[in-house]
């Protein structure tokens, strides 16, 4: 920081709009994760209704983590192209609606079945059809979250806040998650499966409200204090001195390191989330026989946990950049000791007989590490490339992300079914829950290996 920036910051209060926005993002995020989890907490009474194997069931969550990742790509470019204001407003009014179409995806699905019939290919379930329609089209909606969240963050905050203003609006995934089970089954219960996603997915359209009110460029925003505004750029360098309206080829971000371990770091992880947030109603009911009431609690605790590790992974790495190393030497640091802390979830099979709050709250310290690791792994992006690439680089991460989720539902579907019909299903969660317990170790020593120390990229 020069010194003329200093002596302003310090004649004036720096000022706190920033984390209005910060809330936005929070909102947004929250939203998002409602959106995307009525599914799973309904899985037990659409499985019943529909007659879904659990095959069928990874059928439909695929198509939405494959969707996603496909538009994950697109969607860091359409942002950066829209500018973050317009940009994120699209993408909560495509995934709003695609929310609420879940509530006609019967309909929706006997009609294209008997389009597909038309071709030779009505063989599988009208339900199955649309509810993959519904879950393609919200997934593209939903992939534009957190492209537009970690722009906006990268406009509104220095590097040194990153992180913490990361964890702060990611930490919407986790109290999204736990509304969720609080209210899509007494919902169901009382007004039926449709009213859950036709409710649900009209929150959306609340927010958006508010984002076109408070929401602009920190150059525009008249909000914003000039002394906040010079301590936004007070740690500004390397990658952020220029900002040109240029566009970035993903070919060109191909031939980077640090693009390919953000990749690789988010395909051995991103999966391992999902497959929490998909699957572990499915586990409740089929270990411990729960029904979607009796798992409002358990759940809602489980993710509870996960605030704390999102909101506290963001604020760890400044443990070490106060120590004087670089943003990302930090980060990393952190990112390392937070692989570790998923291993717990190694005992959950194995311990899951005594009761069914100990898996649960083994799960909900695992997820908690994969919150805070999300936190830090998101910031790298900005540690490293400057603001105009940050959307399309997050966009790729998302794609590998998504990928990585595809492999690890349908692996999970299958493994499901045929230990189901061995008797021992719990084996095949035993296998899930092992790989979730190391695939952050995994991802954190290829990460290194591909970006030892801080390099910024500087020739965009």
């Amino acid at each position: 920081m020069d010194n003329r920036n200093r002596n302003v910051m310090n004649q004036n209060p720096i000022g706190k709009y920033r984390w209005t926005i910060c809330a936005l993002l929070f909102f947004a995020t929250t939203v998002n994760y409602l959106d995307r989890q009525v599914l799973s907490l309904l899985k037990p009474v659409l499985e019943e209704k529909f007659g879904w194997s659990n095959s069928q069931y990874a059928d439909i969550t695929a198509a939405f983590q494959f969707t996603y990742a496909i538009a994950m790509l697109f969607a860091g470019r359409i942002i950066d192209k829209l500018g973050t204001k317009s940009g994120y407003a699209w993408a909560i009014v495509l995934w709003s609606i695609a929310a609420m179409l879940h509530a006609l995806a019967i309909p929706i699905g006997q009609g294209l079945a008997t389009a597909l019939g038309w071709v030779g290919l009505a063989a599988v379930p009208a339900s199955v059809i649309g509810f993959v329609f519904a879950r393609a089209f919200l997934a593209v909606g939903e992939a534009g979250n957190f492209p537009a969240a970690i722009k906006a963050t990268a406009e509104y905050f220095p590097k040194k806040e990153r992180a913490l203003a990361t964890g702060i609006f990611n930490s919407g995934a986790n109290v999204g998650a736990i509304l969720a089970p609080l209210s899509v089954p007494w919902i169901e219960k009382h007004w039926g499966w449709q009213a859950a996603f036709l409710i649900i997915g009209a929150v959306g359209f609340l927010w958006l409200v508010f984002w076109f009110i408070y929401y602009e460029k920190p150059e525009k925003q008249t909000r914003l204090s000039e002394p906040e505004r010079q301590y936004i750029k007070s740690d500004t360098q390397d990658t952020d001195v220029v900002e040109g309206n240029e566009k970035v080829s993903w070919v060109k971000l191909l031939y980077y390191r640090q693009t390919w371990a953000f990749a690789f770091g988010k395909f051995m992880t991103d999966g391992v989330w999902w497959f929490f947030l998909f699957w572990l109603p499915a586990y409740l009911k089929d270990q411990h026989g729960m029904t979607t009431t009796q798992m409002m609690i358990p759940l809602a605790l489980l993710y509870t946990l996960t605030v704390a590790g999102s909101i506290g992974g963001g604020w760890f790495p400044m443990y070490f950049i106060n120590k004087g190393y670089q943003a990302y030497d930090g980060r990393m640091r952190a990112m390392l000791l937070i692989a570790v802390i998923p291993l717990v979830v190694l005992a959950a099979q194995p311990l899951s007989g005594i009761s069914y709050w100990i898996p649960v709250l083994l799960i909900g310290i695992g997820a908690s590490a994969h919150q805070a690791w999300s936190a830090n792994i998101f910031t790298t992006v900005s540690d490293m490339f400057p603001r105009k690439a940050v959307a399309s680089v997050v966009g790729i991460g998302g794609m590998a992300g998504g990928i990585g989720g595809v492999l690890i539902t349908k692996i999970g579907g299958a493994l499901f079914d045929y230990y189901k019909k061995q008797g021992h299903i719990e084996t095949g969660y035993a296998i899930m829950f092992g790989f979730c317990a190391v695939a952050y170790l995994i991802a954190w020593t290829v990460m290194k290996t591909l970006v030892p120390g801080y390099k910024p990229i500087q020739d965009l």
